[in-house]
């Protein structure tokens, strides 16, 4: 059971940038730090990422100007350069300390970092640990120092909205798996928890990533932008298996090629994620079949290089060395979210966001590879420093300026998304939706938003998606308990999502239009909901 308790910071979630946020709140400056979750401390999508962290370390031809003018180019014109400098000039730090706590990344033989080089990067310079366990590993270090440190861990605990007091965040309103619902009271509140890839019938995303975070930000009335922007990730084993087993894009950067089903190459392996997704799902539609084939056919030393992938390919009953792999693309990464100034902090006072909850300016329209790790482990410190020095409100700093009207040469302005209702709060006395209307509700709302909001989309499919949202929106309310919560939360965000994708009449990175195929130079703004 949850006591309420009075903290100097509550984290909600615990990837990447939760958890780097706690330990650093905790024992870098003696504050009294909680962590908050639904599933076990392990339990995170940060466990999930395989491909590594990408920073300039040093040793190398490579410099942080390179990396940011890779970031920028594939955040397709809404990057926030101050953001993207922040992450790549304070990024080789976090990775140093990283690695003080224990993570241990791959190395050759004289101790050299060994670099993978991915889509969209320039040169190599992603670190990764077990080939392709570079998350678990991460994981692994972060929640060994969690449970060194003085952190009050609140496990399988779900938050269900953020406690607000003359509209300022103090805490979260909580419930504990025995159904007791508390309150956890807290000077400053950052939500980690994580994206919403669950809004997809085919994603990468684990069970739990239902966009909580976000969902309660809205519900409070905090500004969030970029939801539009979803990161299909090209090369998801094409299984039954869910979440989707991830074969990364590191097997591409070591030369493995893609294939349609004819066999004939079709696009550029190291292009940004967008670009190969799009392709695949053209070629797919072309050629009329769900898959294309993944080629690692000449790849040496796979079982070495990616015993993780190798390990899953096996379960699957595939051999890399004679097989080519069946893939297509899955939804893996929310590029937008809370919007924060360069610090974390939201337009709610109190309250804070980092990693892929939040809309920090650093992705733009679409990640570049690997490049979200680092985001986790670089804001969440930030936002530490921050609390640290008692900052109670938002700069108009980042991706913040998009926010408050704020006017200055070379940022990217802020356009609200009109006809947009901000979603109500949960409700815990109801029960008339039963588990199975609930899960069928679930289901057609995933299927639907793959099939009208997923890689290709237009205004006829936009509108029949939100017909079905709305309709698991109604089962949601009408119910209680996790699953019901989980379904309201995915309304929310899939509502907010659909409202900004139909207001963004052009195609512009991990957004396409098939009736706006076209960049539109008014469109070089975040779309804004409050």
């Amino acid at each position: 059971m949850i006591k309420p308790a009075e903290l100097d910071l509550l984290v909600v979630g615990s990837g990447v940038a939760g958890l780097s946020a706690a330990v650093r709140a905790a024992d870098g400056h003696g504050l009294r730090v909680g962590v908050l979750t639904k599933g076990a401390l392990e339990q995170a999508t940060t466990r999930w990422a395989q491909g590594g962290v990408a920073a300039v370390l040093g040793g190398d031809p490579d410099s942080t100007d390179l990396h940011l003018a890779d970031t920028l180019a594939a955040g397709d014109g809404l990057c926030d350069v101050d953001a993207v400098r922040v992450l790549v000039e304070e990024g080789p730090g976090r990775v140093q300390d990283l690695i003080a706590l224990g993570a241990a990344f791959d190395r050759d033989e004289q101790g050299r970092f060994e670099l993978a080089r991915e889509g969209g990067h320039s040169l190599a310079r992603v670190v990764h640990a077990g080939g392709s366990a570079t998350g678990a590993e991460i994981e692994r270090a972060l929640v060994a120092a969690v449970r060194r440190a003085a952190v009050v861990i609140h496990e399988h605990a779900f938050a269900l909205d953020l406690l607000m007091e003359d509209g300022v965040c103090v805490g979260v309103r909580a419930a504990t798996d025995d159904g007791v619902i508390n309150e956890v009271r807290a000077r400053h509140v950052l939500l980690a928890s994580g994206g919403a890839g669950q809004l997809f019938a085919v994603t990468t995303n684990p069970l739990e990533s239902t966009g909580d975070g976000i969902a309660m930000a809205l519900r409070a009335g905090a500004a969030v932008a970029d939801i539009e922007f979803v990161q299909f990730h090209p090369t998801a084993l094409h299984s039954p298996r869910m979440p989707q087993p991830l074969l990364s894009e590191a097997l591409r950067g070591h030369g493995a090629l893609l294939r349609d089903t004819t066999g004939e190459r079709f696009v550029d392996e190291l292009l940004p994620r967008d670009q190969v997704s799009r392709a695949m799902t053209r070629r797919m539609l072309e050629l009329d079949v769900d898959h294309c084939w993944l080629d690692a056919t000449g790849l040496a030393e796979f079982p070495q290089r990616f015993p993780n992938i190798a390990v899953a390919l096996a379960e699957a009953g595939l051999d890399p060395s004679i097989d080519w792999l069946p893939i297509a693309p899955a939804a893996h990464y929310l590029c937008g979210g809370i919007v924060t100034d360069l610090d974390g902090a939201s337009t709610i006072p109190g309250l804070w966001a980092a990693g892929e909850a939040a809309c920090s300016g650093v992705h733009g329209a679409n990640r570049l590879a690997s490049n979200s790790l680092l985001e986790g482990m670089v804001f969440g410190a930030r936002v530490v420093e921050d609390v640290e020095r008692g900052t109670e409100t938002a700069s108009p700093t980042g991706a913040m300026r998009s926010a408050t009207g704020t006017e200055q040469t070379g940022i990217i302005g802020g356009c609200p998304v009109e006809g947009w209702a901000r979603p109500a709060e949960l409700t815990f006395d109801t029960d008339e939706s039963t588990l199975s209307d609930i899960a069928a509700a679930r289901d057609a709302l995933q299927r639907a938003m793959t099939i009208g909001a997923g890689v290709l989309r237009n205004e006829a499919s936009l509108a029949a998606t939100a017909e079905v949202v709305q309709r698991a929106g109604s089962v949601a309310a009408a119910g209680t308990g996790p699953a019901a919560w989980e379904l309201a939360n995915l309304v929310a965000v899939g509502s907010a999502l659909l409202a900004a994708a139909s207001a963004r009449t052009e195609s512009r990175g991990a957004h396409t239009r098939d009736d706006h195929p076209g960049t539109d130079p008014d469109f070089v703004c975040r779309l804004v909901l409050r």
